[in-house]
């Protein structure tokens, strides 16, 4: 079996973190990794952001929660690391290239021996101030759409257990 689809059956999504600093050294590798995926016409529209402030990642781990409507509850797992995709609206295939990226993240994390879980609400959450002077300060201009946030850091505990794959769901027409 290759390395790859070794990497697609194994990855899962973790949901408790250790609070240990990730090197920066293979925060990059992750984003790289998303910098790579395809994309329609080769626009490479979405941009990533990666948030490593804690008082930043409290509040978005409090809006987040607001939006799922479990306030209190920490939608991020206690990772030390949050990554957001967002994908100009401008671009028709924004959404698709933004989860392409997602998707690349988590799979060049888990080669790294980091955990990952992809979190929702990231459209919902690109409506309000905080993101909206997020960008602003970062010099992101443009309408962005929230593809999706990652939660990023090193696993504590182990590994879930891969489940098996449900039947029927591929299909040849020859």
């Amino acid at each position: 079996m290759s390395e790859v689809l070794e990497n697609i059956k194994t990855r899962r999504s973790i949901r408790k973190f250790k609070q240990d600093r990730v090197p920066q050294d293979l925060i990059d590798k992750v984003v790289e990794a998303g910098l790579y995926a395809a994309s329609g016409r080769g626009q490479q529209s979405p941009v990533i952001v990666v948030i490593t402030n804690k008082e930043m990642r409290e509040k978005i781990s409090k809006l987040n929660a607001e939006i799922f409507g479990r306030p209190g509850f920490d939608t991020f797992y206690g990772a030390p690391i949050y990554i957001l995709v967002a994908a100009n609206k401008a671009n028709n295939t924004a959404v698709y290239d933004g989860s392409l990226v997602l998707g690349n993240m988590m799979l060049e994390a888990h080669d790294l021996g980091l955990g990952t879980c992809w979190i929702h609400r990231a459209k919902e959450s690109m409506e309000y101030p905080l993101y909206k002077e997020l960008f602003k300060s970062l010099g992101i201009e443009g309408d962005f759409e929230g593809v999706g946030h990652l939660s990023l850091g090193y696993i504590d505990g182990d590994n879930p257990k891969v489940i098996a794959r449900k039947e029927n769901r591929v299909f040849y027409v020859k």
